[in-house]
């Protein structure tokens, strides 16, 4: 097979073709690094580009899909992490300078399950620093940019996987959603992202930001490659207390073209100020789609929608300056050269090591949790938080799942989001309360406005409800193919 045939396929698809012999593990290794060295300069989707171990490691599953040894649908497919995910022997950074040259000396649970199950890991892709930020602009290690349009972002703070997944560097790639981090980049970059159920997938090995908000989830190039890579990283985990042991995770078993009688909910607060007419169109005419498969969709009235992003960058900042504390220069990563005593090397280490946007959420964070400040923003925040979730119940009571925009616009050119902070901010208005509520969500391609670039149709969840989320995106997916 030639390698421009071997990079059109899904992830699904390459592990087929590897097992009936049509193709190798090093073949395709081999077709998405070449692929790297020609598009990476214009997109820089990754950090760390770990080519000779990829090849090594291609020939060494190949010899075991062979022999009989692996025989799992992504046996031998070429994949990245989001280098906030710990990798023995690769460079973890966070696209930090706090973090640069460390190389950790264990790999995060999530990765090792699928390095266990054959899949091959090209490298450690771009993110916003310490997965601050929604555009991956705030990058020690520069901007990526969007592959459907280089001057605009592909948004983040996992842009690096999705636009790799977008641009054929990879065919799947791994990234983390604390606010929304998986499922807004896969929209702006035109490709499938899933958010799981906090607790499925294991944190353990994964750089915390906000850890009662923190999820591993997957980036793929359709629902199926999505729900055959959760199915590979869910389980529990003794090593993560907040680990769920769960029996339904057969999730490619739900990937039937049928929502007969499915109920869909459109919160009528989603389509307010803010939202753009073309993908307030291409969001309501994916909702029309479902219904003509059979779908049952009504609009309703979600409630305290406006709260939720104050509440979460109270709580997201609060964990963070907490999770952050650790990066002081004395045990890890990077120290100030000439400090004149403990404190000093403190101070420098941390003014030098963090970029703007961290220290703006640090210091956000401090100031929540001080003396005379916790009650007042702090506190107020968690009891919005358990609003929002019992307000998603309700409407769990009635709905099976619910429908809505991903982001209120389009990705935007680079350099806009960094001039205004609140606007960034602002542009994570669908996607954080989904993890306020430890909901599971998922991100797919629903049409692209009159500049070419991607709209994406968001659908949540009840708690392990991912089942029913992935049968509603295959049906919608499999519509728009015919």
């Amino acid at each position: 097979m030639e390698k421009t045939q071997i990079l059109q396929l899904s992830a699904v698809e390459l592990g087929r073709a590897i097992r009936e012999g049509r193709t190798t593990a090093v073949e395709a290794t081999e077709a998405v690094l070449e692929q790297i060295e020609k598009t990476e300069e214009q997109y820089n989707c990754y950090i760390t580009v770990a080519r000779e171990r990829a090849l090594e490691q291609a020939a060494q599953v190949q010899g075991k899909i062979e022999s009989g040894e692996l025989t799992g649908p992504l046996a031998g497919v070429p994949a990245a992490v989001k280098d906030n995910m710990c990798t023995e022997g690769i460079p973890t950074t966070c696209a930090s300078r706090m973090l640069e040259g460390f190389v950790p000396g264990y790999t995060c649970e999530a990765v090792r399950r699928l390095e266990q199950a054959g899949v091959i890991l090209v490298g450690k892709t771009n993110m916003d620093e310490f997965a601050m930020g929604s555009t991956t602009e705030t990058s020690a290690f520069g901007v990526t940019r969007n592959p459907h349009n280089p001057r605009h972002v592909p948004g983040g703070s996992s842009g690096g996987s999705a636009a790799a997944v977008a641009a054929g560097e990879c065919f799947f790639a791994l990234g983390s959603d604390t606010g929304g981090s998986i499922r807004q980049p896969a929209s702006h970059c035109g490709v499938v992202g899933m958010k799981p159920t906090y607790g499925t997938v294991s944190r353990y090995g994964l750089v915390a930001y906000g850890s009662s908000l923190d999820q591993i989830g997957p980036l793929g190039k359709t629902v199926e490659d999505c729900a055959a890579v959760l199915e590979l990283i869910a389980a529990h985990d003794e090593k993560d207390s907040t680990s769920l042991c769960r029996q339904d995770v057969d999730f490619t078993a739900a990937l039937k073209r049928d929502v007969e009688g499915m109920r869909i909910g459109i919160p009528r607060d989603y389509f307010g100020e803010g939202l753009e007419e073309e993908v307030a169109a291409a969001v309501r005419f994916a909702a029309e789609e479902l219904r003509i498969c059979g779908a049952v969709v009504e609009e309703f009235d979600l409630s305290l929608v406006e709260y939720a992003i104050p509440a979460y960058y109270t709580i997201a900042a609060a964990e963070a300056s907490s999770n952050l504390e650790r990066f002081d220069g004395v045990k890890y990563g990077y120290r100030a050269k000439d400090a004149e005593g403990l404190h000093q090397m403190y101070r420098r280490s941390r003014s030098e090591g963090f970029g703007p946007e961290v220290k703006r959420r640090i210091m956000l964070g401090s100031f929540v949790l001080s003396s005379g400040y916790y009650d007042a923003y702090y506190l107020k925040a968690l009891k919005v938080k358990a609003l929002i979730k019992k307000a998603f119940d309700s409407a769990f009571a009635r709905y099976d799942c619910v429908l809505g925009p991903v982001a209120p616009t389009t990705a935007p050119r680079l350099g806009e989001s960094l001039t205004d902070s609140l606007r960034m901010y602002l542009g994570d208005i669908y996607t954080i309360s989904v993890n306020l509520a430890g909901l599971p969500g998922i991100s797919l391609p629903c049409g692209t406005d009159s500049r070419g670039l991607p709209i994406g149709l968001q659908l949540i969840g009840d708690c392990f409800a991912e089942k029913k989320l992935l049968q509603a995106a295959y049906t919608f997916e499999q519509s728009r193919e015919g």
